[in-house]
């Protein structure tokens, strides 16, 4: 009856300042107090009782009313931070503040008008209690007291972290605090592991809420560029204006990586138990990835009109970043690698009871917090591939992948795990932990096969190339530059992979698809250059990929004597018309796929996504290195290496030309939905956006990739092998091909093949269009994942676009 009671009178409070016509002065606490003394509301009850078109309202017609909730809201968070809310009904002030005040900040962000309010000093908003909201030089920004309140809060003794008192009456002075020995969680840098205590979660869970919406008006400004516009809000928060930066930043990242959903793996303890860790783990990651977008620079503040001149400064460190980058101890990095990988293989999960163990849904944010971690700690990048630890990233990064392929709702998704893959293959180090056996068999919607990790990547990639929805073509070039960049240290591929990677060639090496766009080539030379890779390093194991190549040799032929008249080329386009699928689905000899797998599905009718921008093209995502002698790396320059053609053109001369038709691509533009979905229409296989005309045969930098095609080594092999094959087939009478396989497996071709080419490595460079899609991802998941509240649900975000399916 209470809680009704309490409801009903929030609500009485809510409908009294949206129909005041006259401001209501801060001074009058009866009036204000009505918001958080009197109630007991949650989260979800706010949201609820204050609906949106109130509070627009409040924003166009009483917009003093308006500023004044925010600042006394923010008052009362400044206090409790200062008194330690040592009272229960103070820490339910707490609460109830921080409800409101997340409840109406992206309807002060989503007006262009009012996203300079919390940088001001709100001139006569109150009298009292302005003491807590100035400081020594003066009053402080309402922002920048609000992100030190939560901070404060967040190392508060008995509200979210356990107190060290000694006596019943001592209570701890909030200034003197040291946050560094109240850190939540053991793991880096901190030993001990404190009690669990839900009560705790649950406070910390609402303030992280809160410090999330601050930082989400990133949302509410359109893509751009300009890398060098920072978030004020995170930049502040991550300065040494933050005392607790540090603690926060270790209690962040220990809370998530020492997470276990299974628990003692009790079947069904999920359904029985509310695990409200998990809700603080899912506000702490998504904190962690908001906080790391930014690395310092040029922060951009609101100005008020007296201080125009001071609106670009040089913004300060960013702590969170400086902290993640230091992590050096072998220990620390272990940690949050097997937490990582523990909770990103746990949707994989299989029992033989169904849905009995807890499966989390966050993947996407570790996935993205991962990617972070590699990006600005180069030692623990090379931590996670100098073992087979890395597999444990690999495998479920594979499984998302070819679990989401259907699915448009989660091409983000498809894009993340490819950008880390392509991130991990410029290592030599991830090629070779790809030979490790694979037998852990995750059920996978995928062909049946014995073999290594690098046959499932192959398998997988396959997968989502021929039976992927559209809007995944973008994202072939990267599949192959992936495999290109592992194949040199691809020791020994099983059957089923190498299959899969003559099907391929076999598709993409048409002269309809060949010829149906400028670029299209491209996918043709990555799997020439692959199949080059492993002939001329890897050749001693690779029996079945060298029978496979024999098998399908008519293709090779066919590309070194493919026509380039332009009658040929428009019988080819023609022929193309009669089969528009860009693969054939049928001739990839598929087989029973894994037991208990479950096909890919399209999304469900309704489902939201968020607009992604469009991605660079392959050229400006990475850059060329090449593989010296005693294993050190050169970067080729691109200007080089468009124009020189490799006395062997079996490698260097071929794969150059997949760079140099794809400048158009390269502008920081950023595209609206629409706008990539023509670009992708244009640049797949229609022939209605782009048709060759007899001019285009004679353009030397259009056509030019038709006589750098790398076949020599491969045309050497078959030359070679293909007699002796046939020889020892008609001699013997062989019709099995395991004993065809024997004899391959025995032959050599040393002193036969054309001189190994040098291996060139394409390695992932961050560049601004890579930084704008990150960016517009993250908040795209960070808003779809906070439904219950519904944060941000039917504002006026204009970083991405919500679509429903």
């Amino acid at each position: 009856m209470g809680s009704t009671d309490s409801k009903l009178n929030f609500r009485k409070a809510v409908i009294q300042l949206t129909t005041k016509t006259q401001p209501v002065e801060a001074t009058d606490d009866a009036f204000w107090d009505q918001f958080w003394a009197d109630t007991t509301t949650t989260v979800q009850d706010v949201f609820a009782l204050v609906p949106a078109a109130e509070i627009r309202a409040l924003r166009e017609e009483s917009p003093s009313n308006l500023a004044t909730l925010c600042y006394k809201a923010v008052e009362k968070l400044v206090q409790g931070a200062e008194s330690g809310c040592p009272t229960e009904r103070e820490k339910q002030v707490i609460l109830n503040c921080t409800c409101i005040l997340t409840r109406i900040l992206p309807y002060i962000f989503e007006d262009q008008d009012w996203r300079g309010f919390f940088w001001s000093t709100v001139p006569g908003a109150g009298r009292a209690g302005t003491d807590e909201l100035d400081d020594d030089d003066g009053a402080r920004p309402l922002a920048e007291s609000l992100l030190l309140a939560i901070a404060d809060l967040l190392f508060c003794p008995d509200f979210t972290v356990h107190s060290h008192k000694r006596g019943p009456d001592l209570v701890e002075n909030m200034q003197s605090i040291d946050s560094c020995e109240y850190i939540w969680e053991a793991g880096v840098g901190f030993a001990q592991s404190p009690p669990l205590n839900y009560i705790h979660d649950l406070n910390r869970t609402e303030l992280l809420r809160l410090l999330l919406t601050c930082f989400s008006e990133a949302m509410y400004l359109p893509p751009s560029s300009d890398n060098t516009v920072l978030n004020p809000w995170v930049t502040f928060f991550c300065s040494t204006e933050n005392r607790h930066a540090l603690p926060l930043f270790t209690s962040l990242l220990n809370v998530v990586c020492a997470y276990d959903p299974v628990g003692y793996g009790i079947p069904y303890n999920h359904l029985l138990f509310a695990d409200y860790r998990e809700q603080l783990v899912e506000q702490a990651v998504q904190i962690l990835i908001v906080t790391l977008e930014h690395d310092g620079g040029v922060l951009q503040r609101p100005a008020s009109p007296s201080s125009m001149e001071e609106q670009e400064f040089t913004g300060p460190e960013n702590l969170f970043v400086n902290y993640l980058s230091r992590i050096h101890r072998e220990e620390d990095f272990d940690f949050v690698l097997k937490g990582l990988a523990r909770l990103l293989t746990n949707p994989l999960m299989q029992t033989y009871l169904p849905n009995s163990t807890k499966k989390i849904q966050f993947h996407q944010e570790l996935l993205v917090l991962f990617w972070k971690l590699c990006d600005f700690n180069k030692k623990f990048l090379f931590f996670v591939l100098k073992s087979s630890d890395v597999l444990d990233i690999l495998v479920p990064i594979l499984y998302y992948l070819n679990d989401a392929r259907a699915d448009q709702s989660r091409v983000g998704l498809m894009h993340i795990g490819v950008f880390i893959l392509l991130l991990l293959s410029g290592e030599r180090n991830f090629g070779v932990r790809l030979n490790k056996p694979y037998s852990i068999h995750v059920p996978m919607d995928i062909p049946v096969f014995t073999g290594t990790h690098a046959d499932l990547l192959i398998v997988v990639f396959h997968k989502i190339i021929t039976t992927g929805h559209q809007r995944l073509q973008p994202l072939f070039d990267c599949l192959l530059t992936i495999v290109v960049n592992v194949s040199p240290y691809l020791k020994s591929l099983s059957m089923v992979a190498a299959n899969k990677l003559l099907h391929l060639l076999e598709a993409f090496s048409t002269s309809w698809f060949l010829f149906s766009a400028a670029q299209n080539h491209h996918l043709a030379f990555f799997l020439l250059e692959a199949f080059n890779n492993i002939i001329q390093y890897q050749f001693d194991g690779n029996c079945n990929l060298v029978y496979a190549i024999i098998r399908k040799r008519n293709v090779f032929h066919q590309m070194a004597n493919l026509p380039s008249d332009p009658a040929s080329i428009q019988k080819a386009l023609q022929r193309k018309r009669k089969s528009p699928d860009v693969i054939s689905r049928t001739s990839s000899q598929e087989t029973v796929s894994m037991e208990g797998s479950h096909p890919a599905v399209p999304a469900e009718p309704g489902t939201l996504k968020a607009s992604l921008v469009a991605m660079p093209g392959i050229d400006k995502l990475t850059e060329k290195s090449q593989v010296s002698e005693d294993g050190t790396m050169v970067s080729v320059l691109k200007s080089d290496s468009v124009h020189t053609v490799h006395p062997d053109q079996s490698a260097v001369g071929g794969t150059s030309d997949t760079e140099s038709n794809s400048g158009k691509d390269s502008e920081d533009v950023f595209y609206t939905e629409a706008e990539m979905e023509r670009r992708r229409l244009s640049s797949a296989s229609s022939t209605s956006f782009w048709a060759p005309t007899p001019e285009w045969t004679v353009f030397p930098q259009i056509l030019s990739w038709k006589c750098k095609l790398p076949l020599q080594t491969i045309m050497r092999l078959l030359q070679v092998l293909v007699p002796q094959v046939e020889k020892i087939c008609i001699d013997k009478g062989l019709t099995d091909e395991s004993e065809i396989l024997k004899f391959l497996q025995h032959g050599t071709l040393v002193g036969l093949l054309p001189v190994p080419h040098p291996i060139l490595i394409r390695k992932y460079q961050a560049n601004a269009g890579t930084a704008m899609w990150f960016r517009t991802y993250m908040w795209g998941v960070v808003y779809l994942r906070n439904v219950d509240p519904p944060i941000w649900y039917d504002t006026d975000v204009r970083l991405f676009e919500i679509q429903r399916m």
